[in-house]
């Protein structure tokens, strides 16, 4: 089937034409019309597979007739970076209907995001924590909602947005139609379902299989090798953009800071860069500026460039859900794609649940010409510190000093630790 086969407006199949969709991925094909129905509606398929445009063009569709200004259609994201990147596709796709769209997240001032939902707008796409910040500013009005959209469900589960969203479910009519989109299916998600929807229609594409045109592989390495594998591989292998995960946000800025020393255009995505630096990095990525991006699984979401050829788990994750997640990122847009893990002898049990869920072996692999045996560097240079609560006096000895502490009365009688520096014999 076609996009002109759902009876668009003009102006929507105006963003559509412009877009250069013309055929709708399985999910879009599946799920468009039941939402054209105002059914509620449960989307489950892989990252990569088109879910946006699945509940932007039917919100389009229904919003373009009504009052503007008012809030008719809240979509709510896990992260800002997923936030902005529906924000583009409603643009782009509602580039003629003439709707308003304004996005709500915190790691920004909130003075002008407060200025743009006062001055009107038809749909927001706010992240849990700022949008119940608006809700008791009463900066929003969520009385008119008529589409309530959870994208990345579970990734919210995993985040802890569940008591935030129940609350903000709360302001809004229970006569909306509400759907809901995931890639993988816990049982979290299942129960809130039961909740929120009411009779819906459920699609399912796949949904807890990683993409079918990725390729995997699996390398045995060493902790304190991984840095160093991670260098030699990237220069042995034929690339385009690479996506790299790391466990922790420390890590990731690490990495990305080593590979930018090698010689690599690398930027890092993490919870500690501000809003700005955060958009810069996606942005450069996406652009081709920066050919690696170091990322945690919580800062890649929204990440939607089509052209990553490979994802390197640095770490591998902690489930199955993020494994799929992960490897979502490449293989898009019916591209193929390479998906790496670094493992260790701890992540066995990881490496066979996985398994379990591509339903075969995953190939393990060796770097030719890289040492695995190379031990990892001591630092021979032992420094003796103060303890904690110690002063260091001004003076240097060339003598080796030894810091003892002894308990000596203050002028007020009160018992305290007192350095004193005595020479080593």
């Amino acid at each position: 089937m076609e996009f002109n086969e759902f009876n668009f407006h003009p102006q929507v199949m105006s963003g559509i034409t412009a877009a250069g969709f013309l055929t709708p991925t399985p999910i879009q094909a599946r799920t468009i019309q039941p939402a054209l129905e105002h059914k509620d509606l449960m989307g489950l398929a892989q990252t990569g597979t088109g879910k946006t445009a699945a509940f932007v063009l039917p919100i389009l569709q229904r919003l373009i007739k009504g009052p503007r200004g008012d809030v008719r259609a809240l979509i709510i994201s896990p992260t800002r970076e997923l936030a902005e990147q529906t924000h583009q596709t409603f643009r782009t796709l509602g580039r003629k209907t003439g709707l308003r769209c304004a996005t709500v997240y915190g790691g920004v001032s909130i003075v002008p995001q407060i200025k743009k939902l006062r001055k009107g707008t038809d749909i927001v796409i706010a992240c849990p924590g700022r949008l119940l910040d608006c809700i008791n500013r009463r900066v929003i009005n969520l009385s008119r909602i008529e589409v309530l959209v959870l994208d990345e469900a579970d990734r919210m589960l995993d985040m802890g947005f569940l008591p935030d969203i129940k609350t903000v479910i709360k302001h809004i009519p229970s006569s909306r139609q509400t759907l809901l989109f995931s890639a993988t299916m816990p049982g979290g998600i299942r129960k809130l379902a039961n909740d929120i929807l009411d009779t819906p229609v459920t699609v399912q594409i796949d949904h807890s299989m990683p993409a079918k045109t990725v390729s995997h592989a699996l390398y045995s390495v060493e902790q304190h090798l991984k840095t160093g594998l991670l260098l030699k591989l990237l220069g042995n292998t034929d690339t385009e953009s690479v996506l790299v995960f790391t466990r922790t946000k420390h890590r990731a800025k690490r990495v990305g800071e080593q590979l930018e020393k090698a010689g690599f255009r690398a930027a890092s995505l993490q919870g500690n860069l501000s809003q700005n630096k955060r958009q810069e990095a996606l942005k450069g990525f996406r652009e081709g500026r920066y050919q690696v991006l170091v990322a945690t699984d919580i800062a890649a979401r929204g990440i939607d460039v089509s052209c990553i050829s490979h994802v390197i788990n640095f770490d591998i994750p902690d489930t199955t859900d993020a494994y799929t997640h992960r490897i979502g990122r490449t293989g898009r847009a019916a591209k193929t794609g390479d998906a790496f893990t670094f493992i260790t002898r701890e992540d066995e049990d990881m490496v066979h649940s996985i398994e379990r869920v591509l339903g075969e072996k995953v190939e393990r692999r060796t770097l030719e010409g890289f040492d695995y045996k190379k031990p990892a560097i001591s630092n021979s240079k032992s420094t003796v510190r103060p303890p904690r609560g110690t002063r260091q006096g001004k003076r240097h000895d060339k003598k080796t000093m030894v810091w003892t502490n002894v308990v000596s009365l203050s002028h007020k009688g009160r018992r305290k630790n007192k350095p004193v520096l005595t020479a080593a014999s």
